[in-house]
């Protein structure tokens, strides 16, 4: 007895509202162009103009908004005219690595304003107008595989992932019952800008890397 085709495995998100934080550079960037790509709507959030050119060249029909989220009027102010969203993504971050004895309130605060503050806030505005029309939608947070395990040099970046593992835990909670999802993605290693200023040195990296069995980082190429 014959079988028919296989069915695709292409997630469509046509129709659908998207919103990116961080979509400049990254996860963030490769985020927004691929939900662009299988028909979403997508504004994307970064501080910096030039990652926002440049994403539009790659992609016109992104709607690009350019805000530093750490800034909270500034955030409601320039977020209040992107209009219905279906899917959020919340992948802005920060990474500011120092020893534990050299930590400075001015990292502190920034590496929480960004990492967690902002999560929240983003959150809010975007699940009070799926709140208010009642159709529900979905919340991924990006977290860390840093949420989970203390790496030297990292108290400040483990300690922001660890509160929004928890953050993560309480929006899904309580917009639950609104139809709402929320989920967190906990990725190790991923050789963005961010994680190459973190993990180019093949010292630091080498115990890291043994503990992977394809021996690579994500977004890292090996020649066979």
């Amino acid at each position: 007895m014959s079988r028919g085709p296989e069915p695709s495995m292409e997630v469509s998100f046509v129709g659908k509202r998207a919103l990116v934080t961080g979509a400049g550079k990254g996860i963030g960037r490769h985020t927004a162009l691929a939900l662009a790509r299988r028909g979403a709507k997508v504004t994307a959030v970064t501080r910096t103009q030039a990652d926002l050119d440049s994403l539009l060249q790659e992609c016109a029909s992104i709607t690009p908004v350019c805000v530093d989220l750490a800034d909270w009027g500034a955030t409601a102010a320039a977020l209040q005219a992107v209009g219905p969203v279906d899917l959020l993504v919340n992948n802005a971050g920060c990474a500011s690595l120092q020893p534990l004895l050299e930590v400075t309130p001015d990292q502190f605060d920034q590496s929480f304003n960004v990492n967690v503050r902002a999560v929240l806030h983003v959150s809010q505005i975007v699940a009070r107008g799926m709140k208010a029309r009642g159709s529900g939608g979905s919340i991924v947070n990006v977290s860390s595989q840093a949420s989970q395990c203390a790496l030297r040099d990292h108290a400040v970046y483990c300690a922001t992932k660890g509160a929004l593992d928890m953050l993560t835990r309480v929006m899904a909670l309580e917009l639950g019952p609104l139809q709402i999802r929320v989920n967190s993605v906990n990725p190790t290693v991923v050789m963005t800008d961010m994680g190459r200023l973190a993990w180019s040195d093949p010292h630091k990296s080498n115990t890291m890397l043994a503990r992977i069995p394809l021996g690579r980082f994500a977004g890292e190429t090996r020649e066979a």
